[in-house]
C-alpha cells in the first residue's frame, strides 16, 4: 500500500486500485521528491498529475507544499480512488494551509490538455508502461503552452522503453534508474 511520505499529510496511507494502476514505489517517490525539493520545485507550485492512478505523486506534492494539484485519470475505478485519496490528504493539509486545493478530472489526458487553461509549474507523466513514446511526445507538445517558465516535467517509464525524443524547448535535468523504472526530469527552457 502506498502512502504519503512527508509533509503536512505525511504517513497517510493511500487507497489503491488492484491491477488497474501501477503505483510509484515509495523508494522511487522519495528519490523524485528529494530531487525536486533540493531544487526548490514544489513549494507554492501548481501541479498537474496526468495518468494519476491513485494520485500519489500529485498528493505527495500537495503534502510537501504545492498550492494547487490537478489529478487527471481516465479509468473510472482509479478516478474514484483518486477522489478518496484527495479527500483524506486535503483534509490533513488544510489544517496547516487552508488555501490548498485539489481537483480531480475523470478524462483522458489528451482531452484534458485540449481544453485546459491552467498554467503548471510541475507536471508528472507516469503513463502505463505500454503507452507509446509517440503519444507521450504528443502530450509534451500539448503541454508546451501550459507550462510556466522553468517548469519541470517528471516522466516515469520502464527502463526497457526506448529513450524519448523530447522537444527542443525542454532539457533533461535528471535521469535515474530504480530497478525496472527510469525517471527523467525535464525543465522548460
Amino acid at each position: 500500500m502506498s502512502r504519503i511520505i512527508s509533509g503536512d499529510a505525511g504517513s497517510i496511507r493511500l487507497h489503491s486500485v488492484a491491477k488497474s494502476t501501477r503505483p510509484t514505489g515509495d523508494r522511487v517517490k522519495e528519490s523524485i521528491f528529494a530531487a525536486l525539493e533540493a531544487r526548490g520545485l514544489i513549494e507554492d507550485c501548481v501541479v498537474l498529475d496526468l495518468f494519476a492512478g491513485t494520485g500519489a505523486l500529485g498528493l505527495e506534492s500537495l503534502s510537501r507544499g504545492a498550492t494547487n494539484v490537478i489529478l487527471v485519470e481516465k479509468n473510472p475505478e482509479a478516478h474514484e480512488i483518486c477522489l478518496e485519496n484527495s479527500i483524506q490528504v486535503l483534509k490533513a493539509v488544510q489544517k496547516k494551509r487552508p488555501g490548498a486545493a485539489v481537483s480531480n478530472k475523470n478524462i483522458d489526458a489528451f482531452r484534458y490538455l485540449k481544453n485546459a487553461t491552467q498554467v503548471f509549474d510541475l507536471v508528472f507523466l507516469d503513463p502505463p508502461y505500454e503507452f507509446a513514446n509517440s503519444e507521450l511526445l504528443e502530450i509534451l507538445t500539448a503541454l508546451s503552452d501550459q507550462l510556466s517558465p522553468d517548469a519541470t516535467v517528471v516522466v516515469e517509464r520502464s527502463d526497457k522503453t526506448d529513450n524519448l525524443d523530447y522537444p527542443d524547448w525542454i532539457r533533461v535535468i535528471s535521469d535515474k534508474k530504480f530497478g525496472s523504472t527510469r525517471v527523467r526530469m525535464y525543465q522548460k527552457i
